[in-house]
C-alpha cells in the first residue's frame, strides 16, 4: 500500500538522486519531483523540495519600481546583470557556479549576493553589521532574495545565529590577517601562512555549518590538489544542508558532481554542462596542444 512519504524520507531520496554520479542537478530533481507525483507519495511542489534540500535563497531578483530607466550606466551594461534585471536569476541546486571570462559580470553578481544577505562585502560572516563603512554597490542595493524559510529564519533571526561566510579572494589576506585568533574565527596566525594555506585554514574552520556560503574565485590562492579539496568540501556542504554560490574560473571545482553551471557572457547568462563550458574546452585544447594558443602570443 502507498503511503506519503516522511519529510527525512524525500530529503534522503532527493539527495541520493541529485548527488549520485549526475551531473545535472535540475534534471534529476525534476526526476525525483516527477517520481513522486506519479505514485500519488506526495503532492509537494519543487519549491518546497528545494526547501528540503536545505537551500536558503531560491533566486535573486529587482522589483520593478527599483529597475533602472535605461541599461546604459554600470553595472547595468554588463550582459547578465541586465538579464538579471528583466529576468531575475534562479537557483536550482545546493551548490552553483558562475562561470566566465574576466569582466562578464560573475563577481559583481556574488558581491551584490553578499551585500543582499548582510555579509560583509570584503568577505567574513554574516553578522548583519559591516565591518567597514563603504556604501552598498549600486546592484547590491537594488537587488531583493527570493528565500526559502530557512534562509528567512537565518537572516533574521539573532546576530549571533547569523554565520556562513564570504570568501572574496580579492580582499581575502587582510581579512585572514586581521581576524586570526578572533573569537568565532580561526585560531592560527595566518599572517606567518601561505596564501592557499590561509584559505585551506577559513575552509577548515568556517564551512561547516549547514548554512549559505558565498565565494569569488577562490581558486586564485589554490593549487591543483588544494582544488580538489574544495571539490570535496563543497559536495559534503550540498550534501549536508548548506548552500554554495561560487564565481570562478576554475574547471576542477565547477566539475563539483550535482553543481548547476551558470555561464555568463556577451549572451548574459545560460546555464551549461561542464563540459560544454567554453573554459573546459580552452583547458582541454590547451593541454592537449599549447602552441596552438602560443603562437598567436610568442611570434
Amino acid at each position: 500500500m502507498n503511503r506519503a512519504w516522511t519529510l527525512e524520507e524525500l530529503a534522503a531520496w532527493c539527495v541520493k538522486q541529485v548527488y549520485a554520479e549526475r551531473s545535472d542537478a535540475l534534471q534529476a530533481l525534476g526526476e525525483a519531483w516527477g517520481w513522486l507525483q506519479s505514485r500519488d507519495l506526495i503532492t509537494w511542489n519543487p519549491d518546497q523540495i528545494k526547501e528540503v534540500l536545505g537551500m536558503l535563497v531560491r533566486g535573486v531578483y529587482i522589483p520593478e519600481r527599483s529597475r533602472p530607466a535605461s541599461h546604459d550606466a554600470w553595472p547595468y551594461t554588463i550582459p547578465c546583470v541586465a538579464k538579471l534585471v528583466n529576468e531575475g536569476l534562479q537557483f536550482s541546486s545546493p551548490i552553483t557556479f558562475l562561470v566566465g571570462e574576466n569582466g562578464s559580470g560573475k563577481s559583481t553578481i556574488i558581491e551584490a549576493l553578499a551585500e543582499a544577505f548582510k555579509f560583509d562585502d570584503r568577505g567574513g560572516r554574516n553578522l548583519g553589521q559591516y565591518a567597514n563603512n563603504r556604501p552598498k554597490s549600486t546592484l547590491g542595493s537594488t537587488i531583493q532574495l527570493d528565500l526559502t524559510s530557512k534562509g528567512a529564519a537565518v537572516l533574521r533571526g539573532p546576530r549571533s545565529k547569523r554565520r556562513g561566510f564570504f570568501l572574496r579572494a580579492e580582499t581575502a589576506m587582510g581579512l585572514l590577517e586581521t581576524k586570526s585568533g578572533t573569537h568565532g574565527y580561526w585560531e592560527e596566525d595566518l599572517a606567518q601562512a601561505s596564501h592557499g594555506e590561509g584559505f585551506l585554514t577559513v575552509f577548515a574552520t568556517m564551512f561547516q555549518e549547514p548554512l549559505l556560503y558565498l565565494m569569488d574565485e577562490p581558486e586564485a590562492a589554490l593549487s591543483f590538489t588544494s582544488c580538489l579539496r574544495l571539490v570535496g568540501l563543497m559536495h559534503q556542504l550540498g550534501q549536508t544542508g548548506a548552500q554554495v554560490i561560487c564565481a570562478t574560473h576554475s574547471p576542477i571545482l565547477a566539475s563539483t558532481p550535482g553543481a548547476d553551471i551558470i555561464e555568463v557572457g556577451e549572451h548574459g547568462s545560460r546555464r551549461a554542462e561542464w563540459k560544454e563550458l567554453e573554459l573546459v574546452d580552452h583547458w582541454r585544447r590547451y593541454m592537449e596542444n599549447p602552441s596552438f594558443y602560443l603562437r598567436h602570443i610568442t611570434e
